[in-house]
């Protein structure tokens, strides 16, 4: 019996995650540093922990509301009040979700129909494709490049929009580029927005991890909370990506729909990761600062470093990943990772993972301590003076 026969045709659509790849060779090997992954190298806070713990022993194991805990939801209402001067509805208009890869998925499924466009930069992370063509929606990519520091300008969105356009898509703090769109630019995308009557959903994740910049919340430009979903969460603020809490927030309209769908696919988020979540949004701000701090020292480090051995990289002003232009090797992106992890034990991810515009590149997370990175970076050089 031919197995695969059963196979649906989307599921034979959509690729592995090309980052997968190489994590799957570096764990057959010794002495590998990794600078491919996308969490924080910290443990979650030790406050935020025992609140998990605590929620444990009390017997705190079952289901929560749909919506998520009451205290949890009126905590990140009040979060981004005091952040964006946003006001939200704890009742209705904040959704906690496993993370904001469900996120993802229930805002497009509850935007998008099939046949519908939906407008993305890239380079990009690797779920935002595939997530949209799970649910029978195009996306149509935007190609940026380092001479807009790979921000996404409303001239590059107005290019690609056609008659079946419902939505634009937007990552800032960007992954895997570090791209933070300025007020000026998301200005001018706002104004797109309305002119063309587009829906916007925006990843936020990062917005904790800027340095030197402003992080502007796209729901908080004029007119622009009525018609945009915000994605947020815990994992890289605060170190809790094994938790798998995030959240989303829009206009009570978009999240009555929105729930409806994460009622049947989830139920609610886990209630000892809310509970942690909420000891998070409580204490947890020294903690996100003194992470920000190492990051910003790493970060210095790093783009130093690359531009240092030829390797040109744009400043990233948020996240914590560079993405330097390895074409001046004379390898592909691919190779010249495979190579590095084979023959130098660092593991980077090929940019060409992130789409056709990233090509030419590759991702180096500094999520990784600074005494390791030192290291790493000495056996990149060592590996480019080789390739000259």
């Amino acid at each position: 019996m031919e197995l695969d026969t059963f196979v649906s045709k989307l599921a034979r659509s959509i690729p592995p995650s090309g980052i997968r790849r190489f994590f799957d060779i570096a764990a057959t090997m010794e002495d590998v540093i990794s600078l491919g992954i996308g969490e924080p190298d910290f443990t979650t806070p030790a406050p935020i922990v025992e609140a998990g713990i605590a929620a444990l022993q009390r017997g705190a194991t079952h289901y929560t509301s749909n919506s998520g805990l009451i205290e949890l939801r009126q905590a990140i209402a009040a979060h981004v009040q005091k952040l964006y001067g946003l006001s939200y509805d704890p009742g209705q208009e904040v959704l906690v979700t496993v993370g904001v890869s469900e996120a993802l998925y229930v805002a497009m499924a509850a935007l998008l129909d099939p046949g519908d466009e939906v407008v993305l930069a890239e380079p990009c992370f690797v779920a935002y494709e595939p997530t949209a063509m799970m649910v029978g929606a195009k996306p149509v990519t935007v190609a940026t490049t380092p001479e807009t520091g790979f921000q996404l300008t409303a001239e590059m969105i107005e290019a690609a929009i056609t008659p079946k356009t419902k939505a634009l898509f937007l990552a800032s703090p960007n992954n895997p580029t570090g791209a933070v769109i300025n007020r000026e630019r998301l200005s001018a995308i706002a104004a797109l927005a309305t002119q063309h009557n587009l829906v916007v959903i925006s990843d936020e994740i990062y917005d904790r991890l800027v340095y030197g910049v402003e992080h502007v919340c796209f729901a908080s430009l004029p007119g622009m909370r009525e018609r945009t979903v915000v994605l947020q969460g815990f994992s890289k603020a605060y170190a809790m990506t094994g938790w798998r809490v995030g959240y989303m927030m829009g206009a009570e309209t978009l999240l009555a729909e929105m729930r409806k769908l994460h009622q049947y696919l989830i139920m609610s988020a886990p209630t000892v990761s809310q509970w942690a979540a909420l000891k998070a949004l409580e204490v947890g701000e020294p903690f996100v600062q003194e992470m920000h701090a190492h990051y910003e020292r790493r970060r210095r480090l790093v783009v130093d470093s690359l531009n240092a051995m030829g390797l040109a990289c744009i400043e990233p002003q948020g996240a914590f990943y560079a993405f330097p232009n390895i074409e001046n090797t004379g390898l592909d992106d691919n190779v010249f990772a495979e190579r590095l992890l084979q023959e130098e034990h660092v593991a980077v991810i090929p940019g060409r993972v992130f789409g056709a515009s990233g090509v030419g590149f590759v991702r180096v997370s500094y999520a990784t301590a600074y005494e390791k990175l030192e290291i790493a970076l000495e056996r990149i050089a060592r590996f480019v003076q080789r390739t000259k």
